[in-house]
């Protein structure tokens, strides 16, 4: 599983405000045995001290220790196993044996017929110091991010089942995780879990530039190189995570298959302001381009159907160019969805 969006917003201040807070996400899937960790962000490895590769495909109880109470694990079992969301501050253990006291928010992700997909675990640590007002505030905070990820999370699988009929997790998980850490960096820039949690809007200039150094950073390689030109525009948190999604999609297949057998490139990504309002997103390349004779997006991939999902989603539209060098993708999105009242 790739570590490095994370690390990333790790180095950039304009993420402390999350970061101090330390709320931890995990998913993980019931398809598999045991209902093992298919996901953690970094937050989780800095508060237990485990690094993604020892968290990810063990079952969660491998936090639990000698004073961790039967009965709050009893709470938590029984709830998982009639697909219940459940609130527990539950004592845990870091790899360092240290322990600590967490609390706890775990809930059922379903698709729109009402069948189990995931479970989405929210996490904060308690401090001694905590009073009944703070807990409060972060019991509305860990509830309001609890929200946010499952929304989130249903708008990708619900896509991903309704294409693929699948009944489990796919099996590109690479993908999969970094469609979700494309979410987490949204995450991020909302600052959820500090005072501007109910932020409604998102600036896209500074979300879109960090989903494409993430990108670049993690499929990208020597002699590539990556052009930004965006604007700073501000859109609802809706819109956001639909554009941000398909940057990442389109913005992959770019690095990935553009310059076959190519030593060097050029990808750029704009994003400008429509003259009517909307605003229009272009990921160019100068590599081998899109054959003449295949169609994009292809709706016999995945990446491809949810493309096609989510630009339906936007009432957008999509235009394959094809140059003498390279292709370029063009996605325009109407005002009404695109960009806040100014």
């Amino acid at each position: 599983m790739p570590d490095t969006v994370e690390h990333l917003l790790d180095q950039d201040a304009a993420f402390d405000g999350y970061n101090r807070a330390q709320i931890a996400i995990v998913v993980t899937n019931p398809y598999l045995e045991d209902n093992p960790i298919v996901y953690v962000n970094e937050a989780f490895t800095r508060s237990t001290g485990y690094a993604r590769t020892a968290s990810v495909g063990r079952n969660c109880r491998f936090l639990q220790g000698e004073d961790t109470n039967k009965a709050d694990v009893d709470k938590l079992r029984n709830a998982i196993s009639n697909e219940q969301s459940v609130t527990v501050d539950i004592m845990n253990y870091r790899a360092s044996g240290e322990k600590y006291r967490n609390r706890l928010v775990v809930s059922p992700l379903h698709d729109d017929n009402g069948k189990l997909q995931y479970f989405i675990g929210i996490q904060k640590e308690l401090r001694d110091g905590d009073t009944d007002m703070s807990m409060e505030e972060i019991n509305a905070s860990l509830i309001e991010i609890q929200n946010r990820v499952a929304t989130d999370l249903s708008l990708v699988i619900g896509m991903i089942r309704q294409q693929s009929g699948a009944t489990s997790v796919p099996e590109d998980f690479t993908a999969l995780n970094r469609r979700i850490e494309t979410l987490q960096l949204l995450y991020e820039e909302m600052k959820l879990a500090d005072s501007q949690s109910n932020r409604d809007s998102i600036q896209m200039g500074s979300y879109l530039s960090r989903i494409a150094a993430a990108i670049a950073h993690t499929t990208g390689r020597a002699g590539v190189r990556m052009n930004l030109q965006i604007e700073p525009l501000e859109v609802p948190i809706e819109t956001a995570t639909r554009v941000g999604l398909v940057l990442s999609e389109v913005l992959t297949n770019a690095f990935v298959h553009a310059f076959d057998r190519m030593d060097s490139g050029m990808v750029e990504v704009r994003m400008s302001r429509l003259s009517a309002g909307g605003l229009r997103l272009t990921v160019s390349d100068d590599g081998v381009g899109v054959p003449r004779d295949v169609q994009w997006p292809d709706n016999r991939t995945m990446g491809g159907r949810i493309v096609s999902g989510l630009i339906e989603g936007l009432e957008g539209t999509l235009h394959l160019g094809r140059g003498a060098a390279g292709s370029s993708i063009t996605i325009d999105v109407p005002a009404g969805a695109a960009l806040m009242d100014e």
